[in-house]
């Protein structure tokens, strides 16, 4: 895992003074890769790359980056790993085409890869995660590409005369040319969202490389395209319209071949491994599949809540405890929060607003004191069914759709009506029995969407959205084109719940979990890679009817039913929780005074970016306990936490 950086300024360059731009740029991602750096200069073309690198396969100067192919034409910094490398090499050397090697790095394998194969060829036929910043040095071209899913991050943009790109923004802000102003539109989509999707970032001109697609940019070329070598869609098509024809027993055999392949080819390191555990059923399978595959107790990690209606670590301690791993736990209160808060801003780059950032670098932290490398259960939703809302939406529709409009929003002004916390107290015990987690909540959260509802789709849409109308919250603000609103762009698939996973797999998946990820593990110098978004599982996944996804108003019906090969029912069988945070409680407690600075009138308008009237009425109502309005306020307070950061306060 490492980070990399660099641009093209063709015309004006100083080889001298490129130099010094490129190791800035990469000395603001060091953390990314504290073990070596590298820069590479073409002082004709214009090019600089630049790489940090954090060891993981070949820790000897054989893996150094910037990398050249043996034959001296490509110059490559990557980030990321492919595991199935040596595969490639085995099939390169079967095709007459290895080079002598120096090494045993990945690097060396997809420079090999490119030389004989040209790179869609290449991307192709790589299984991992990574992000590569690719120089042709014979037809002076760049190529930038992106992982299949959207694990490894990449940026890019032209400011000026200067095509820039790198692994984080911050690496790109340290060039001279950059132009930090403010996308009002991308804005918006965090209101709406808690997360900038990809292709926008915060900063006009700059964007997110899409997952799965190669971008290519040369001499005189200022618009440039991304190209899809893979698609999430295409491959929910091909699954659903070629379902998996064996009997439920062939499924599970075929489900834990894959998923065990994908462990093993993860579990490879030159350095000490270990798995992100909560006690749920991603991260319990994974760590079942890694201990089954170990000779020595695998090292876990958990972070656990004083709120006891957010505390998984009992269930992960219990886990850990029948797997035989070496488990290390660690508390979090709203005091250690408040502490963490500050730091956000700096580790994402960009406003980030998904609150469970908290604890999910807490953990990173844990685990980076004890391990380099560690696994997680991340995509099991996604890919299994495992969202309350892929059941609860198509139940709520089929109760409620009948309804004409105007008594839809009647019942959902009763719902809004409800004090969540009070709800969440009297009913707790008898929703959870149903496997419902915090029901006020969840009858707020349905509420406010009732009002506008016309279809299942809607309700969907609904449901992953936090501000209504958030275009019309940012000063000067639209909502700019994005997947969501253009259902036209929607993978093309008959079952409203698989539109829905897919929808979050495109969407949510790599945009929010996985930055989140990303962000709170390389902050700390960890690597972390997901088994569930290995190539052959997503796709055998996908393949997979829906009713064995999900069953008996539960989603992940198969991989409960592989979970059970290793461990007791018992111990994981229990409603959904999530990785969050008790945010409303602490919004009204240890961070309100932080908070409320934030969103001070005076200041809002100052700044000029948001409206504050809606701000301020959900922030007193929430205040008062009237509503529960902790995430939709987080969007507006790491946004603010941001302004402050960058140093834009009004």
């Amino acid at each position: 895992m490492c980070g990399l950086t660099g641009f093209w300024q063709p015309g004006h360059f100083s080889a001298g003074a490129a130099q010094a731009v490129a190791e800035r740029m990469a000395d603001r991602i060091a953390h990314r890769g504290p073990d070596d750096a590298g820069v590479w200069v073409d002082d004709s073309a214009g090019m600089a790359l630049a790489h940090r690198r954090l060891s993981i396969l070949d820790l000897s100067p054989a893996g150094h980056q910037p990398m050249r192919s043996s034959g001296g034409r490509w110059v490559l910094a990557y980030n990321g790993e492919v595991y199935n490398h040596l595969q490639l090499r085995q099939q390169l050397a079967h095709e007459g085409a290895a080079p002598e090697w120096r090494g045993h790095s990945d690097t060396e394998t997809l420079l090999a890869c490119v030389e004989a194969w040209g790179v869609e060829r290449t991307l192709k036929a790589s299984v991992g995660m990574f992000a590569i910043a690719l120089w042709d040095r014979a037809e002076r071209m760049l190529y930038l590409a992106r992982d299949r899913i959207g694990e490894k991050p990449l940026y890019y943009g032209w400011q000026g005369d200067a095509f820039l790109f790198g692994s984080e923004l911050k690496a790109l802000r340290a060039h001279p040319a950059f132009d930090a102003s403010i996308d009002r539109g991308a804005l918006a989509l965090l209101l709406r969202l808690n997360y900038v999707p990809a292709p926008y970032s915060i900063y006009q001109g700059i964007h997110k490389l899409p997952a799965g697609t190669w971008l290519r940019v040369g001499p005189g070329q200022r618009q440039a395209e991304p190209v899809a070598y893979w698609s999430l869609a295409e491959a929910a098509a091909r699954g659903m319209a070629c379902p998996f024809e064996g009997s439920e027993a062939d499924a599970l055999d075929e489900l834990e071949r894959h998923l065990g392949n994908a462990v093993r080819g993860q579990m490879v390191a030159d350095v000490p491994l270990g798995a992100l555990l909560s006690g749920g059923i991603d991260s319990t399978t994974i760590t079942a599949l890694m201990q089954a595959n170990s000779a020595r107790p695998v090292r876990t990690f958990t972070i656990g809540f004083d709120e006891r209606q957010y505390d998984e670590a009992t269930h992960a301690r219990a886990v850990a405890a029948h797997l035989g791993t070496e488990h290390t736990e660690l508390r979090l209160s709203g005091d250690d929060a408040l502490a963490l808060v500050p730091q956000m801003p700096a580790m994402y780059d960009e406003p980030f607003a998904d609150s469970s950032q908290l604890p999910t670098h807490l953990v990173m932290k844990l685990a980076r004191q004890h391990v380099t490398v560690a696994l997680s259960g991340d995509a099991g939703d996604e890919l299994f069914g495992g969202y309350n809302r892929y059941f609860l939406a198509t139940k709520v529709w089929r109760c409620l759709g009948w309804m004409p409009l105007p008594l839809r929003r009647a019942l959902g002004a009763g719902l809004t009506a409800l004090p969540s916390e009070a709800v969440n107290r009297l009913a707790g015990s008898l929703t959870k029995r149903a496997g419902i987690a915090l029901p006020g909540d969840k009858a707020h959260k349905l509420g406010l969407r009732l009002r506008e509802v016309r279809s299942l789709d809607d309700l969907y849409v609904s449901l992953v959205s936090e501000w209504p109308n958030a275009g019309r919250m940012v000063v000067q603000g639209r909502m700019p084109p994005n997947l969501l609103d253009e259902r036209s762009r929607w993978p093309d698939l008959g079952d409203p719940v698989a539109r829905m996973m897919a929808l979050d797999g495109l969407t949510y998946l790599p945009d929010d979990i996985l930055v989140k990820v990303d962000r709170a593990a390389m902050a700390v110098s960890l690597e972390t890679r997901a088994p569930f978004l290995d190539r052959d599982v997503v796709e055998f996944a996908w393949s997979l009817p829906m009713h064995m996804k999900l069953r008996d108003g539960q989603g992940k019906w198969l991989l409960r039913r592989l979970l059970d090969r290793h461990v007791p029912r018992a111990l994981v069988d229990r409603p959904k929780m999530g990785f969050g945070i008790p945010l409303d409680q602490w919004l009204r407690g240890p961070l309100r005074d932080w908070a409320e600075t934030l969103l001070a009138e005076d200041r809002l308008k100052r700044e000029g970016y948001l409206d504050p009237r809606p701000i301020r009425a959900a922030w007193l109502r929430h205040q008062r306990g009237e509503a529960s309005f902790g995430h939709r306020l987080w969007s507006v307070l790491m946004f603010q936490a941001w302004l402050e950061n960058e140093g834009r306060r009004g």
